[in-house]
């Protein structure tokens, strides 16, 4: 499927993009890739960093990068997506994780539940997020988020019976790949995606440096107009949840190695893209996967696209149809919903 005018599309969505951040005084910078071998189409461009290629946060999408590394893995024969993660957490890390109407689930949670969001784990991510707004010096370890929500939050259903978007799941997932790999989570990120990608440009927030180190910075970002580009403490409550910091072109490559199965094999994508839930209208999420399907009146054809989303505004999809890869980021936690919105209706609308 080809699209009818290349160039005019893009010529409007780059208006649209522009537009889009010009007239709003709380967005201080965004950047859009846009690309398609088949229809012959590469749109790089930035509104407000040094230049097209300044890494920035991508929030969620992180959750995509993780979900990948398991995957990897899995077809290493370090786990199965069926095994229960109490074989590869500290004992006082189960205990009592997972309490429900009086009876203990704990080690009733398997991988793939916390992969599709299905474990029933409440999410710690939002209130020690706003306890970090309110104090740029708070900080707490992955392990200690985990520790939190299990003495501050209930979990809200049995393992395998209901989606609840959490990173208390994902925090969980970055402690087991540490526990597989005997290396801290940037570093097997670093070394199983990052360096045979050649993503010279990427690293985890607050925890790695890019290996290219001639690296600009990362871009800031920014919530409640509150600038937390140097709340350091935002990596123990993100963490394995969206740490990856990267370019469009850095994200290209991923994506790319992703769709043609050079990362991990055709059928574990496909198992990764299968067992999926819920997510909302529209939206189903796999092992880190978003994927969009139509509705009637709600959610046209044209918009079944599947990647990840971010709380910054941030949006790393493929169109399959289209074969083209959308990848970007308002750098704003303002544009949690609206970075999505705009990929559908100012991006892939106009393709």
């Amino acid at each position: 499927m080809k699209t009818k005018s290349p160039e005019k599309g893009i010529q409007s969505i780059e208006k649209s993009f522009r537009k889009q951040v010009q007239k709003d005084q709380n967005v201080k910078s965004a950047c859009l890739l846009v690309h398609s071998d088949t229809n012959d189409i590469h749109l790089n461009i930035q509104e407000g960093l040094s230049d097209s290629n300044q890494p920035v946060y991508m929030a969620s999408v992180g959750k995509t990068f993780t979900s990948v590394l398991i995957g990897m893995l899995v077809e290493k024969g370090k786990l199965t997506y069926d095994d229960h993660i109490s074989k590869y957490l500290e004992d006082s890390l189960i205990e009592k994780l997972h309490v429900f109407n009086g009876n203990d689930y704990s080690h009733q949670i398997k991988i793939k539940h916390l992969l599709n969001h299905t474990s029933g784990l409440p999410d710690n991510f939002r209130p020690l997020f706003e306890q970090l707004l309110n104090d740029p010096d708070f900080y707490m370890s992955p392990e200690e988020t985990i520790t939190w929500a299990k003495n501050h939050q209930h979990p809200i259903a049995p393992p395998g019976t209901k989606f609840n978007y959490t990173d208390t799941n994902y925090h969980l997932l970055g402690l087991i790949i540490e526990n597989l790999t005997n290396l801290p989570f940037h570093e097997a990120i670093t070394q199983y995606i990052y360096e045979p990608l050649e993503m010279m440009n990427s690293s985890i927030l607050y925890d790695s440096e890019p290996l290219d180190k001639q690296t600009t910075a990362v871009a800031d970002f920014y919530a409640n107009q509150n600038k937390i580009t140097n709340y350091k403490g935002y990596a123990g409550i993100d963490y394995a949840g969206g740490g990856v910091v990267s370019t469009g072109e850095d994200l290209l490559k991923f994506m790319k190695a992703l769709t043609t199965h050079h990362l991990v094999k055709k059928e574990t994508l496909k198992i990764m893209m299968s067992d999926k839930v819920k997510y909302g209208v529209g939206i189903d999420y796999g092992y880190g996967i978003m994927q969009f399907k139509p509705v009637p009146l709600l959610m046209p054809k044209k918009f079944q696209v599947w990647g990840h989303a971010g709380a910054t505004g941030s949006y790393m999809f493929y169109h399959p149809a289209l074969d083209t890869y959308v990848i970007g980021t308002f750098n704003d936690f303002a544009y949690e919903r609206k970075g999505v919105k705009f990929m559908l209706m100012n991006v892939i609308q106009r393709l």
